[in-house]
């Protein structure tokens, strides 16, 4: 998983071929810290086809509030881009599986 900050954002996201899941999260949540072995096990499933990154919200506030999160976990899937599909909270395997189908 690709640790994302404000300059990185628009390489790794804005411009991927691919989809791309990004966490917004902080290390003193603990459905945050409980999120980040389904993301890791959604990883190794998808492989190359969706690319998953994570955005610290307490380093980068100015990209938590561009995409208005409010509460953490908060997932956003984007593709081509823009923002596509988002849950907020703490998600099952599956329920990720759906979300970057959306």
């Amino acid at each position: 998983m690709t640790e994302l900050n404000e300059k990185s954002f628009s390489e790794e996201v804005e411009n991927s071929p691919v989809p791309v899941l990004v966490d917004f999260w902080a290390p003193w949540c603990g459905p945050c810290r409980a999120q980040t072995p389904i993301l890791e096990t959604l990883a190794n499933e998808v492989g190359s086809a969706v690319k998953i990154a994570k955005v610290n919200v307490d380093e980068e506030e100015n990209l938590a509030r561009r995409f208005g999160v409010m509460s953490i976990p908060t997932l956003i899937v984007f593709k081509n881009g823009n923002p596509a599909a988002k849950a907020v909270g703490l998600h099952s395997l599956n329920d990720l599986k759906r979300l970057i189908e959306a």
